[in-house]
């Protein structure tokens, strides 16, 4: 297939372009600086400039692929994310530029649009599975990954093959996120607020990516991607812990997470999210059933 991919270089999408050429597709892919174009091209990719909020270069653009795959975002890091209108830029991408590429890809001869979405807007469940049928719950940063699924089911009102895939918590290596909680925990304490008991769903890059890959052969849909075995709070610290040859840390009480505004609100939840309908419809199987095997694999990574 010929497929146009946006967040080419983010950390699931530099993952994804080399294993779309490895399967033999004709890749495009879209990068904002010449040093990434470049690295694109090393690739063996097709690196394109875009501006995806201008309609008609996205019609030009996404008008000679069979699919899409949209990955674009613009996610504040470390405490900026905190700050006010830190997510004004990710709110445009899913609000408005998710709803361009839904419709210059109707207007095209497009069949597939994957559209990356984020599994933590599910309510907190407590100790209950959560699937692809529960309604979702954003908060005041994230109100705009609604909007980003309502484009891609646009696109399958169309007739065409609308995937969404709600991603849990990623974590690997080359996260800054993943580096913070190691060094926190390191140093004792767990960084994310919340109740020991309460689950946390998790999947890491490189499975996140399998799953992108996986989802080009599944029926229209909204699709869960995190891995086999989600973990409660306290054991999600224990087992990095554990690898990491420290005490277990101390989990800041989730009343803390008011200081942290909507964002905090979100990382108390208790989120037991199941994978089945994505094993089940697009054959995936995550590499690391659970953080205990990925955090090994991240340790490991580190240290080497």
């Amino acid at each position: 297939m010929r497929i146009l991919v946006t967040g080419a270089t983010g950390v699931i999408g530099r993952r994804v372009v080399p294993r779309l050429i490895a399967a033999g597709h004709l890749v495009t892919a879209v990068a904002r600086t010449p040093h990434k174009r470049a690295e694109i091209a090393i690739a063996g990719a097709t690196p394109i400039e875009l501006d995806l909020f201008a309609r008609a270069a996205v019609r030009r653009a996404v008008a000679a692929h069979d699919a899409v795959i949209n990955l674009a975002t613009h996610l504040p890091v470390g405490l900026r994310m905190l700050l006010p209108g830190a997510w004004r830029t990710n709110n445009r991408i899913r609000g408005v530029a998710s709803g361009i590429l839904a419709d210059a890809a109707i207007a095209g001869n497009v069949q597939i649009l994957v559209q990356e979405s984020f599994a933590p807007v599910y309510p907190s469940r407590g100790d209950e599975w959560i699937d692809e049928t529960t309604p979702i719950v954003p908060m005041r940063y994230n109100r705009t990954v609604a909007d980003a699924e309502a484009a891609a089911e646009r696109f399958t009102r169309a007739g065409r093959t609308g995937i969404v895939l709600r991603f849990a918590m990623f974590y690997g290596a080359d996260a800054w996120q993943t580096r913070e909680t190691i060094r926190a925990v390191r140093r004792g304490f767990a960084p994310m607020p919340g109740a020991p008991d309460a689950f946390v769903s998790s999947i890491s890059h490189d499975d996140a990516a399998g799953a992108v890959i996986a989802a080009l052969d599944a029926p229209a849909g909204i699709y869960n991607v995190t891995d086999d075995e989600p973990m409660r709070r306290s054991d999600y610290y224990d087992a990095l812990a554990e690898i990491l040859r420290v005490p277990p840390p101390r989990i800041p009480p989730a009343w803390l997470a008011l200081a942290l505004g909507s964002l905090g609100s979100m990382l108390t939840r208790s989120l037991r999210i199941s994978n089945r309908k994505l094993r089940h419809q697009a054959r995936w199987i995550p590499k690391y059933p659970s953080m205990r095997e990925g955090w090994r694999a991240v340790v490991a990574a580190e240290r080497g």
